[in-house]
């Protein structure tokens, strides 16, 4: 019978998430991980395998949670508030991204733009998570339409679509170091644009 482990799994995991969100997948050795976490590197690789077998488990939480925070923000029995709940999800994360001040960005971009070429379980990760936010948005925007809020006529698929646009932009040009006051503009400016009924 298997001894049980003598350590909090969901410390160590949301510290290795601190190391590899501050300094990357590359830049991040097991080494850093111990120190990290005050395991030693056999404890490490005997729980959760390699590197890149850690990196994923941290990997799927960070995509869990981001799409956790939609579905909480963007759900509700109304089509009457649908309209608020778009727009305050989308000021909710502009003041996010406006409240990172080190400027370490989302570790789901960071993981996307440096592994997701050459490895296929974070660009599926990545993919699935995409799909699910798009999915929320487009959601929100058909409950909205059907209240009169945003044009019936507009293609809510394209309109959800522009939205993860404008919100995973915002957190790119964020963490490339724009003033909060233009991250929370390009909020209101993508909200005021989207199509009203007789307009």
């Amino acid at each position: 019978m298997p001894r049980p482990r003598a350590f909090d799994e969901r410390h160590v995991l949301e510290r290795a998430r601190e190391q590899f969100w501050t300094t990357g997948y590359a830049g991040t050795r097991m080494d850093d991980i111990a120190r990290a976490t005050g395991l030693g590197k056999g404890s490490l690789y005997g729980a959760f395998g390699d590197k890149s077998g850690l990196f994923h488990l941290v990997f799927g939480d960070w995509c869990a949670a981001v799409v956790r925070v939609a579905d909480e923000q963007l759900s509700g029995d109304s089509d009457e508030e649908a309209f608020g709940r778009l727009s305050a999800y989308v000021h909710l994360m502009a003041d996010n991204t406006a409240a990172d001040v080190e400027h370490r960005g989302c570790l789901l971009a960071k993981g996307v733009a440096e592994l997701a070429q050459h490895d296929p379980a974070v660009a599926g990760r990545s993919a699935e998570t995409m799909t699910a936010l798009l999915a929320l948005l487009r959601r929100e925007i058909a409950a909205a339409q059907r209240h009169g809020d945003i044009d019936g006529a507009a293609d809510p698929e394209h309109l959800a679509a522009m939205l993860l646009a404008v919100v995973r932009g915002i957190e790119a040009v964020g963490k490339a170091g724009l003033a909060p006051e233009v991250l929370r503009g390009i909020a209101d400016t993508a909200l005021a644009g989207l199509p009203r009924p007789g307009h």
